[in-house]
């Protein structure tokens, strides 16, 4: 009877979290333990767990110290996701995961690296997050010039852009930008394959892709005029022309890295000639691309004669 009495007072530490007077009880846990431990998981784990389990790891999870970074872009890898991403409901989501963070981080935040935001959050970040050194807003649509002027009048440390396929934001901003973030190193300014729109019908909205911008020689100028430390610049299916490759070349001589995939009205030769000045470039990704008559409308195409990268003309001009 007493090797039972024994065994059932272990059983039942056991069960109640305690063993030999060692407590697991998690919600005692110092401050500096849960800043520890969670520091060492990333954004997604931290939101989907620890803010849930009591009130003082919710507090832990608020400390700034974790909020140096945030990070969202290993969550967009599902491309079974892509349409809702694209929906307000998803983009309010973001926008608040967002806002917390800047509150959080009272003023620590340098990288924020997310999608789908708004102009809401993006305002809070250029209130907020004077240290900001990294931006990466790829497929925001309600991203605007409004909220990125004052990203460029008060962000001033940035050293590294995304816009791709931010359709709202013009050469306007990239001019501010410029103007106000004088180390600036990589502008990532990709657009969608306007070439074959059926690559994204049916996931972004169509309203959206007609609303694909058509100044790219101004945008060019922009860079060229006014970021002259680029060391990495993409622009995948720009429409600018061999004169606003020209002016990128001739005001960024810094450039190592130059994506032009896509960029249709280049030919080779206006790109070795505008590029054969930049001494420092390491890679260039040229248009390197193939049409295929399907991809265009017969009627409004079938006229017109496609060339490959050797006898390109610009009669892509849409």
């Amino acid at each position: 009877m007493e090797g039972d009495n024994g065994d059932n007072k272990v059983d039942g530490e056991i069960e109640n979290g305690t063993s030999s007077g060692l407590t697991t009880d998690w919600s005692e846990l110092t401050h500096e333990c849960l800043i520890n431990i969670l520091s060492r998981l990333n954004l997604e784990h931290r939101w989907r767990g620890p803010m849930f389990v009591c009130k003082s790891w919710l507090g832990a999870c608020k400390d700034p110290t974790l909020h140096t970074t945030f990070d969202l872009e290993s969550l967009f890898d599902s491309s079974a996701e892509l349409p809702r991403w694209w929906s307000p409901d998803f983009e309010r989501k973001i926008d608040f995961m967002l806002l917390s963070a800047v509150g959080w981080s009272q003023g620590s935040l340098t990288v924020i690296r997310a999608r789908h935001c708004s102009d809401r959050s993006l305002n809070s970040v250029a209130e907020r997050c004077p240290n900001l050194q990294v931006l990466s807003i790829k497929s925001s649509p309600n991203v605007t010039d409004l909220s990125m002027l004052q990203i460029a009048f008060n962000c001033t440390k940035l050293q590294e852009l995304d816009i791709s396929y931010c359709y709202e934001i013009s050469y306007e901003s990239l001019v501010t930008v410029g103007r106000n973030c004088p180390n600036l190193k990589v502008l990532k300014r990709n657009l969608m394959n306007w070439l074959d729109p059926s690559q994204h019908t049916g996931i972004v909205p169509i309203e959206y892709l007609n609303a694909c911008p058509q100044d790219g020689d101004s945008e060019a100028g922009a860079v060229g005029k006014f970021m002259p430390r680029l060391q990495h610049l993409e622009l995948q299916f720009s429409k600018l022309s061999a004169k606003g490759l020209a002016l990128i070349c001739e005001g960024c001589l810094d450039l190592e890295f130059l994506d032009l995939h896509g960029c249709a009205n280049l030919t080779s030769r206006a790109i070795v000639s505008a590029t054969s000045n930049l001494k420092n470039l390491k890679e260039i990704k040229k248009p390197n691309f193939y049409i295929p008559r399907s991809s265009f409308n017969a009627e409004r195409y079938g006229h017109w004669n496609l060339y490959d990268d050797r006898f390109q003309t610009n009669v892509f001009n849409i």
